[in-house]
């Protein structure tokens, strides 16, 4: 019998990382209605459809994390319409569901962001394990410039919490604290805050009871804000891995970074150097990475079928860069 273990492990190992496709209902509209393509339930499907369906997908990404929408839906397999999360599976990609129901402002936080969707999420989580969901994922916002102690333990707590309803529903988490990169802040700004937020996480996930073997943590490369001077690779992987020294348990089977708002160019050179200084680690260094994977395909796409093959190259393009940097090979030019 398959063991969250052994999921987890899935997830993160064989040189793959794991597609996000979990954009909410109204933001991938926005990003569809940017490409001059209607905003349609269908559309919406259709351009799901053409990212996981890629030829060779499987060979790149592990997973894909989809939103309730899509999950619920239909995709086309050769002559055969399918349930999404059986045609995933039969691509050879798990699925995955978004389950937080995004941000609102914290009480007394002092402009800071929590994480809303804890409520009736044990019978979400129960209902979407049964359409064939194998994963979650569970995004907390941090601003650098609202990283209160009582902003991250507030996140960490819903995190921990959601982990640990996963976890019983036979749902592998994946956690998500993102310290943003907007912002001017400097390399050692990003640090410090990701420090403070990874030491909240893991604390509470010890408070639930989370197994640790069982949930993979995704969460951001410590870089400067995208408005300050960039760093180079090799002092973002330093800094990047002095701090998951510090914090991360070695019982965590992976760590599966998110882009960030970097291109994919400057994702895979972030995620190669850190690869390339890993050593023999305990945990897997992998990608979970959304825009930098799929924005040029949605852009040749263009709500075209004549344009789906361009599409789906372009997408395996970017996906074999993000795998050729988990072997820590940086790719040659920005």
């Amino acid at each position: 019998m398959r063991t969250l273990a052994d999921t987890a492990l899935s997830l993160v190992s064989s040189g793959r990382g794991i597609l996000a496709a979990d954009e909410s209902v109204r933001t991938m509209s926005q990003r569809l209605e940017a490409e001059g393509v209607p905003a349609t339930e269908e559309n919406r499907r259709a351009y799901r459809e053409l990212l996981v369906s890629a030829p060779g997908l499987r060979d790149r990404v592990s997973g894909v994390i989809l939103c309730d929408e899509t999950l619920r839906q239909h995709a086309s397999f050769g002559d055969v319409d399918l349930a999404f999360p059986e045609a995933c599976h039969r691509w050879g990609v798990l699925p995955g569901i978004k389950v937080d129901t995004g941000t609102t402002p914290l009480a007394f936080g002092e402009g800071a962001l929590v994480t809303e969707g804890l409520d009736g999420l044990r019978d979400r989580l129960k209902e979407y394990a049964g359409l064939g969901a194998a994963f979650a994922k569970w995004r907390a916002v941090i601003d650098v410039a609202s990283a209160s102690d009582h902003a991250l333990k507030a996140n960490a707590h819903a995190l921990a919490r959601y982990a640990a309803l996963c976890q019983e529903q036979g749902l592998v988490p994946i956690v998500e604290p993102e310290v943003l990169c907007t912002g001017d802040h400097d390399l050692d700004r990003c640090a410090e805050v990701t420090d403070r937020a990874l030491a909240a996480v893991f604390e509470q996930l010890e408070a639930q009871h989370v197994d640790l073997a069982g949930m993979v943590l995704k969460p951001n490369l410590v870089t400067p804000g995208l408005g300050a001077v960039p760093a180079p690779a090799d002092q973002v992987a330093a800094a990047t891995l002095k701090v998951l020294d510090r914090r991360v348990p070695p019982a965590l089977p992976g760590i599966a970074f998110l882009s960030g708002g970097h291109d994919n160019v400057t994702a895979c050179r972030y995620l190669a150097a850190v690869n390339a200084a890993a050593g023999e680690r305990s945990w897997r260094l992998t990608f979970s990475f959304g825009r930098a994977l799929v924005s040029d395909a949605l852009r040749r796409w263009g709500g075209e079928e004549a344009h789906r093959d361009e599409a789906q190259a372009v997408l395996l393009a970017n996906c074999a860069r993000a795998a050729d940097a988990i072997a820590g090979r940086a790719p040659a030019a920005a």
